[in-house]
């Protein structure tokens, strides 16, 4: 695997261990769900990188426009670097980057911070899993 993506999965690791971190605390003040917002934004992210290094590889460029963070997510599918249902899952999180990026962090809630960060070790692996038989690593 390239070097440039084995430093951004140790990047989205360490950002995870971070969350899980944060996750544990029995209070959630504001600092709390700021520090959530900021890790899983972290590693969404990170998981942008991968695909555009991955994409890249490939040889396909992806559109500089306004909604080029949905469009990489549409050339992954279409170029089978990920698939269908694990880009359905990707978009909550893209989603959510949006937000994060326009909001203010005392607008964070904190139900919805859970859902995404009960989640995102299962999508991280199941996202590994998919670049690693795209690039045939496995």
């Amino acid at each position: 695997m390239p070097r440039q993506i084995l430093a951004e999965i140790a990047n989205v690791e360490e950002a995870i261990r971070n969350l899980e971190a944060a996750m544990i605390r029995r209070e959630r003040t504001v600092v709390e769900l700021a520090a959530i917002g900021v890790f899983l934004h972290n590693i969404y992210n990170g998981i942008e990188n991968i695909l555009k290094q991955t994409l890249k590889m490939k040889g396909i460029q992806i559109p500089r426009t306004e909604n080029w963070h949905k469009e990489l997510i549409n050339l992954s599918v279409s170029n089978k670097v990920i698939t269908e249902s694990l880009s359905d899952e990707l978009y909550e999180y893209l989603t959510f980057r949006h937000f994060f990026v326009h909001a203010y962090g005392f607008m964070l809630e904190e139900s919805p911070l859970e859902i995404l960060a009960d989640n995102i070790t299962g999508l991280w692996v199941r996202f590994l899993s998919e670049i690693d038989s795209s690039l045939g690593t496995r």
